[in-house]
């Protein structure tokens, strides 16, 4: 199944609504995180969203956007429990690097990785920039692709 990648106006409601749904199994129910689950860098202009659904769920999904001047970002990045162990989160995050490296070439890729995803995202070429803190009660450490030097 194909990953789809869509600026926010182009996801029609249906999708929309299932790509929330899922964040929020994942990220508030699943995670234990009471937090706003939406921002600004969901209606972002220049943000893509990275989705697989198969009817009404949702697979796999990431969000790809400017995060400043120096570089773009992956976040909420999240692979449904019956999709784990499949291979789907590096191909999701393969797709995620792809869609930063099309849309802002002369940007380094930063992801706030959480840390039991560490060796994960180091295999796909991330490399750690400082020391573990704390999000949301998750331990978190930042990470940065180089695409520039």
């Amino acid at each position: 199944m194909e990953f789809k990648c869509e600026p926010f106006i182009a996801l029609n409601t249906h999708t929309l609504f299932t790509i929330v749904r899922g964040r929020i199994e994942v990220f508030v129910v699943e995670q234990m995180c009471p937090y706003p689950e939406l921002d600004d860098n969901d209606t972002a202009n220049t943000t893509v969203h990275i989705y697989q659904m198969d009817k009404n769920n949702l697979l796999a999904y990431a969000r790809c956007y400017e995060k400043n001047a120096q570089y773009s970002a992956i976040g909420r990045v999240l692979v449904a429990k019956s999709e784990r162990g499949k291979g789907v989160a590096k191909r999701l995050v393969n797709e995620a690097i792809n869609c930063c490296k099309a849309n802002w070439p002369e940007r380094n890729i930063y992801i706030g990785a959480q840390t039991y995803l560490l060796d994960f995202y180091q295999s796909l070429g991330f490399e750690s920039v400082n020391d573990e803190y704390l999000e949301d009660g998750i331990a978190h450490q930042d990470m940065i692709l180089k695409l520039t030097d």
